[in-house]
């Protein structure tokens, strides 16, 4: 069984994911008894998007005294929003004024954002994470979509190499918000991208063809799939109001429409793809019902609705304690079970 993690995008709603991963991480030491285990041991394989990429990025990022070692744990990630998810999403006035006018092509000023990343990944690259994954963003001079592999990153070589402080920018640069992210691989190639929810707000359906792509001896139905959403907005759109706005104006709620869709149309197809080999149970969605407690907007990152996020991302685990208690059991059996399988088959050789 290959298992994979994936994680949508969604801006400072990360943290509703953030928390569940804290919560897995925590549930895991507790039943192995093992303080220093970590969750990216328990998986094959790792995806996100956007906020999502983010979060995949820090699990995976190695310890720059102990490369075989994870540096950050799963709460050190949740804070990378709770402690500067108000800064990043800060404009003056002045310039949150030149935006609703279409004077300025985005929402936000990026050099808190980079400084941020920085901080938390230095120079690590691509290759150098602990785990295979991929992270998505979208080249808009080529009109195609770019997959940011790991394992493409270790076999290529620089030309697909890249640090992954800009890995993070370019999956994040979520159009009307953040400008677009020009950045280059480690052979010095531009590549101008802009964030990976414009088609793959959940990225849990690109995970499975690249695990297959890359293990083709592993059918549907050997890989299982932990997927866990922000919450989709299902805030009602005025016809009257969205027709008579400004386009720039409009522009978050587009982005906002986009990344529903694509969220659920992927939800949908996963569903009905593990279900036709019937095994419903290897796809397990997890994210809130209802955002209806907090501001959804991406950045919407105030002190204030952070606190309800967190509030929201609370209940999320405490809802699904069950699910998350049977999650752990499996994984841990399943680790064991490799342990064990790869152990007798040097046995056999």
């Amino acid at each position: 069984m290959k298992r994979i993690l994936s994680i949508d995008g969604g801006g400072i709603r990360g943290i509703i994911p953030g928390m569940f991963l804290v919560a897995l991480e925590e549930k895991i030491k507790s039943a192995t008894q093992n303080p220093d285990a970590h969750l990216i041991d328990y998986f094959d394989f790792f995806a996100g998007t956007s906020t999502g990429g983010i979060l995949v990025s820090i699990l995976l990022c190695p310890d720059e005294n102990d490369p075989s070692k994870q540096k950050y744990s799963a709460k050190d990630a949740l804070d990378i929003y709770v402690e500067h998810g108000t800064n990043i999403f800060t404009a003056t006035r002045w310039r949150r004024f030149l935006s609703r006018f279409g004077l300025l092509s985005e929402r936000y000023n990026d050099t808190v954002f980079k400084n941020v990343l920085e901080d938390y990944f230095g120079d690590c690259k691509l290759s150098e994470l602990l785990k295979p994954c991929i992270i998505t963003a979208y080249n808009i001079e080529l009109r195609k979509n770019h997959l940011f592999r790991q394992q493409k990153a270790i076999s290529n070589g620089k030309s697909r190499d890249f640090y992954l402080r800009d890995v993070c920018r370019a999956t994040s640069a979520a159009p009307t918000y953040f400008s677009v992210a020009e950045i280059f691989s480690l052979a010095n190639t531009r590549y101008p991208l802009v964030d990976g929810g414009v088609f793959a707000h959940n990225p849990s359906l690109s995970a499975l063809l690249e695990v297959i792509k890359s293990y083709n001896t592993y059918r549907i139905n050997d890989i299982w799939i932990l997927s866990l959403g922000t919450g989709l907005s299902k805030e009602s759109y005025n016809y009257e109001h969205f027709k008579k706005k400004w386009a720039i104006s409009v522009g978050p709620a587009l982005v906002d429409i986009m990344s529903s869709s694509s969220a659920e149309s992927t939800n949908y197809y996963l569903k009905q793809l593990f279900r036709s080999v019937n095994k419903p149970e290897n796809y397990i969605r997890i994210e809130p019902t209802s955002l209806s407690s907090i501001d959804p907007a991406m950045d919407a990152a105030s002190k204030g609705n952070i606190q309800k996020i967190i509030s929201l991302g609370d209940k999320l685990v405490s809802e699904n304690d069950d699910l998350l208690n049977q999650i752990v059991a499996e994984i841990i059996q399943d680790k064991k079970d490799k342990k064990d399988k790869s152990v007798w088959n040097f046995l056999k050789n």
